[in-house]
C-alpha cells in the first residue's frame, strides 16, 4: 500500500476543499484553529498498472498551509504528525509531497525518532525526488528539441543546483552532453562543491545566467518580489518550473519564452480521485506530482524502501531505475502543447 501527504497551496484554498469534504469546522477555522489541527486520512483509491499490477493507497493531508512557514514548530509538527498518521494506518511506502518535503529536510527531521508513542520507520517514507529529476530531465529532452534548441549546443541554466534535485539534473544534464551548464544558487560554497564534483559548469548570479541561458531549469521556489526581465531572454528559451508552487508563468510570460510545468506526470488512464484537484492539475483525474507518483512506482515494484532520502543521494543508476518503471508502468512527463509553440507560453499537455 502506497500513500501521499501533502497540502493546499494556501489557505484559502485549503478552507474551500474542507468545506467540499464536509469538514465545516476546519472550513469556518481561523489560521490559530488550523495550527492546531491533526493531519487528516482523506482518500482511499485504487491504481492499476499499465502492466495490469493493481495497488491500493491513501492520501493524507497534512493540514499544513504555506502560510504556516514561517511558524517552524508548527511546520515540523505537522510533517512529523502526517508521517505518524501513515505508519498507523500500515501504509508501506508514502511520498513526502509539496513543502513537506522541503520541511522534513531543511529542518533536519531525521533527528525526530519519535511522534507521541509511536516509532519512526524512516524506510516506510520517501521524498519523491529522485522521480522528479528524471522527469524533469525527460522534459528538458524532449520539448527543446521541439523549439529548436539543439542540447549539444545549448547552455543550460540550473536555478537552485546545489540542492537535492538540482545537482542530480545537473548530473544527467553532463551524461546527456549539453553544451554548458550555468549554476545558480543562494549559497556560494555548495555551487562550489557541485562545480568540483562535475569537473564542469560555471557558476553565475541568476540577472547573468538568464540572458546567455537557451533552457532555464527553476528547482528552487521562486519569491514573490522576483521580476524577470523578459526582454533579455533568449529566443525561443524554453523554461522548466520545477518549484513549488509553480508561478514562473506569470514572471516570465512572453512570445519565444515556453513555460512548463516540471515534475508533473500523466498517468494512462483516469484515476477516480479528488486530491489533485487542490493542486490545479489541468487533467486532475490523471495529472500529479512526480513525488507522488514515485510512491506509487515503488509500491508497483514492491520497492518498500525510502528510494529518495537525505541531499544529494540521488544517483544516474537510481534515476534510471525508476525513469525505466515510471515508463513500464504508464506515466509519462508533461510536454509542451504543440498549439502554442510558435506562440505565447502554454501549460497544457501534449
Amino acid at each position: 500500500m502506497f500513500g501521499l501527504i501533502g497540502h493546499s497551496p494556501s489557505f484559502e484554498d485549503a478552507r474551500v476543499k474542507a468545506r467540499s469534504l464536509g469538514y465545516e469546522e476546519y472550513a469556518d477555522g481561523d489560521l490559530d484553529m488550523w495550527c492546531m489541527a491533526p493531519p487528516q486520512l482523506v482518500e482511499h483509491v485504487t491504481v492499476e498498472s499499465l502492466t495490469g499490477k493493481r495497488i491500493t493507497g491513501a492520501y493524507i493531508d497534512s493540514v499544513f498551509v504555506p502560510e504556516m512557514l514561517r511558524r517552524f514548530k508548527t511546520a515540523k509538527r505537522k510533517v512529523l504528525k502526517a508521517m505518524e498518521l501513515a505508519q498507523r494506518s500500515g501504509i508501506d511506502i508514502t511520498a513526502l509531497g509539496g513543502f513537506t518535503s522541503i520541511i522534513f529536510e531543511d529542518m533536519n527531521l531525521l533527528r525526530e525518532e519519535r511522534v507521541s508513542a509511536v516509532a519512526l520507520d524512516w524506510s516506510r517514507f520517501t521524498t519523491g525526488n529522485t522521480h522528479t529529476a528524471w522527469v524533469i530531465c525527460q522534459q528538458v529532452e524532449t520539448n527543446a528539441p521541439k523549439l529548436g534548441i539543439d542540447l549539444a549546443r545549448a547552455r543550460v541554466a540550473v536555478v537552485g543546483a546545489s540542492g537535492d534535485i538540482g545537482s542530480a539534473v545537473c548530473r544527467w544534464l553532463q551524461r546527456r552532453g549539453v553544451a554548458e551548464l550555468l549554476l545558480v544558487a543562494r549559497r556560494p560554497q555548495p555551487l562550489i562543491d557541485l562545480q568540483q564534483s562535475l569537473g564542469a559548469g560555471r557558476i553565475l548570479a541568476l540577472e547573468e545566467a538568464l540572458p546567455e541561458a537557451d533552457v532555464v531549469v527553476w528547482v528552487a521556489s521562486l519569491p514573490q518580489s522576483l521580476q524577470i526581465e523578459v526582454s533579455r531572454l533568449r529566443r525561443p528559451c524554453l523554461m522548466i518550473d520545477g518549484g513549488y508552487p509553480k508561478n514562473l508563468d506569470t514572471k516570465a510570460a512572453a512570445d519565444g519564452v515556453h513555460v512548463l510545468k516540471g515534475g508533473i506526470v500523466e498517468f494512462w488512464q483516469d484515476i477516480g480521485w479528488q486530491m489533485m484537484e487542490v493542486a490545479e492539475m489541468e487533467r486532475p483525474q490523471r495529472q500529479m506530482f512526480a513525488c507522488f507518483a514515485e510512491a506509487m512506482l515503488l509500491d508497483f515494484e514492491d520497492i518498500h524502501t525510502n528510494f529518495s532520502w537525505g541531499r544529494n543521494n540521488i544517483t544516474l543508476e537510481l534515476m534510471d531505475q525508476i525513469g525505466a518503471a515510471s515508463l513500464r508502468h504508464g506515466f509519462r512527463a508533461l510536454e509542451l502543447d504543440p498549439a502554442g509553440l510558435g506562440r505565447r507560453t502554454t501549460l497544457a499537455p501534449a
